[in-house]
């Protein structure tokens, strides 16, 4: 992957993003990919009130035309995503309540998570937001409850980065493709593991920040920053 810089980034979530033009127009996002970079520059924004402070500044974060300022308030923010499904997996292996396969999925996603907060703190520099802290209760301690929790932060990083795709400057879109597939196999190979339908539609749409921010508040995962 060469040095990582600020254009150059790849640490972000989901799926192969398309017709980004008609995602502006509609407000009908791409894919996982755009969602998470649209809560993303709300992330950036997050101050000591957590989730509610990510809500709060979302509305008019990403109003301006695609620029690398931009480009840095999104990936601070998928920054806070990597962050919370980093945490998430190695707690949850830490409390060896997995097992088969899923202890397996764990294992691999959290290496590949692990990965992306690293290239992305190495991209954003002196500008990386800091971790957050985060409360996972019973999600990591049961497997049941985990798979249940990974499907949503998978699926949550899908439509999130989808719903940026348009937000981005070109440079920084074709970089964040390269990890987008990634991200798109995990949540097909936690949903399969959970019993659901890998791949239930044709394409995958995006959601706006506010829409993202409000699943990762519902959580509760996220306590500060």
């Amino acid at each position: 992957m060469g040095k990582p810089d600020l254009i150059s980034f790849v640490g972000v979530e989901g799926v192969a993003v398309t017709s980004a033009a008609h995602n502006r127009s509609s407000r009908h996002p791409l894919s996982r990919r755009q969602l998470v970079l649209r809560g993303a520059a709300a992330a950036a924004g997050i101050t000591a009130g957590g989730a509610v402070g990510l809500l709060r500044n979302s509305a008019t974060a990403l109003a301006a035309t695609p620029s690398t300022e931009q480009d840095r308030k999104i990936f601070n923010f998928a920054l806070v995503l990597e962050y919370l499904q980093a945490a998430f997996y190695a707690e949850a292996l830490r409390q060896g309540r997995l097992t088969g396969e899923v202890r397996h999925f764990a294992e691999v996603v959290a290496e590949h998570e692990r990965a992306h907060v690293e290239y992305l703190r190495k991209a954003l520099g002196a500008q990386a937001r800091e971790r957050p802290r985060f409360d996972f209760g019973d999600a990591t301690r049961d497997e049941k409850s985990f798979l249940k929790a990974a499907v949503t932060l998978e699926n949550t990083g899908v439509v999130a980065y989808n719903g940026q795709a348009a937000n981005l400057t070109k440079p920084a879109l074709a970089a964040a493709a390269e990890i987008v597939s990634v991200e798109g196999r995990h949540a097909a190979w936690v949903s399969d593991l959970a019993g659901q339908a890998p791949a239930p539609r044709a394409a995958d749409v995006g959601q706006s920040a506010a829409e993202v921010l409000a699943t990762l508040q519902s959580t509760r995962f996220l306590q500060s920053t």
